[in-house]
């Protein structure tokens, strides 16, 4: 897995600069990627005065206000020696039309702000961030915050004992895409597998008489560790940056991410249906409960 070639930032719809902004134009520099950045508003409003007629002054102010900024962005961006292009898209379906601009561009990687919505209106609303999440077919970086404008330290979040994941080849895929952005960024890869042993500890069977014995549960910590090991060791990771955590996968990865200050989660995520939809992946989850930002794979994604 090579250099980035092409990245697709979607720019904040306030214009302002913003971490996915820095993280973008500082990983096209690193790379030499062409950066195409995209901000989807709303269509002009159309205000009406008095016998149906549409405020002209009003609407050509609105149009002007982001021609203005796509040009002053260009200026800015090409300034810096970057291969850019800028573009406004109105409409009424983000969604629909950033997945469009993904199959039109093709690009290596999206770029965005995370958008933090509150607890409550994500029960009855999909944010857009999970919509991508879910249905984006390219690798998408949410960003949350960037302490440095490149990544200072990446982690792949792995489960090698998953067998879903070995069939589906995704923890390899999670490890060459994190490799790919910390070697562009000259920044130490680092391999986190939080393993929950809590289903053992809560089953109805007793650790006694014929259940869970203390000998068997150290037989599958043991089984755990060895799928870790050995995945670590296939891409030549070496033992000080292996970390080998018991408990629940969000917890141990936020943790994690304070105690070493890593910039990067690299996580899988799967297509869900059902109540596992409504509930999230921990992908989704690690939005809002993981400090950093997360860049999100998908196992059929290869570059």
């Amino acid at each position: 897995m090579g250099h980035y070639q092409r990245l697709l930032l979607i720019a904040d719809r306030t214009l302002h600069q913003s971490p996915a902004m820095l993280r973008a134009v500082a990983l096209a520099k690193a790379s030499g990627a062409v950066l195409d950045v995209r901000v989807f508003v709303e269509p002009a409003p159309i205000v009406h005065l008095w016998e149906e007629k549409v405020d002209e002054a009003e609407y050509q102010r609105y149009l002007r206000r982001y021609r203005r900024w796509e040009s002053d962005e260009v200026e800015r961006l090409t300034g810096q020696g970057l291969d850019v292009t800028v573009e406004v898209v109105f409409t009424t379906h983000p969604l629909m039309d950033i997945l469009k601009t993904v199959e039109a561009l093709k690009p290596d990687l999206l770029i965005k702000d995370v958008t933090l919505e509150p607890t409550l209106k994500r029960v009855f609303i999909t944010p857009l961030d999970c919509h991508l999440l879910r249905e984006c077919p390219i690798s998408v970086h949410l960003v949350n915050q960037a302490r440095y404008e490149l990544p200072h330290r990446v982690v792949a979040a792995v489960d090698p004992f998953d067998p879903s994941t070995q069939i589906s080849g995704l923890n390899d895929t999670i490890i060459q895409t994190a490799n790919a952005l910390a070697l562009q960024c000259d920044a130490p890869l680092h391999l986190l597998y939080a393993y929950d042993l809590s289903p053992v500890f809560n089953s109805d069977a007793p650790l006694a008489g014929g259940g869970w014995g203390v000998g068997v549960i150290e037989e599958l910590r043991e089984s755990l560790h060895l799928a870790f090991v050995t995945l670590a060791e296939r891409y030549n990771i070496p033992p000080e940056r292996r970390h080998f955590v018991m408990g629940l996968p969000m917890p141990v990865i936020s943790e994690f991410v304070e105690e070493y200050l890593a910039d990067v989660v690299v996580m899988g995520t799967v297509h869900r249906v059902g109540i596992d939809r409504l509930i999230g992946s921990n992908t989704e989850r690690a939005l809002y409960s993981v400090p950093g930002s997360i860049l999100a794979v998908r196992p059929s994604v290869t570059g």
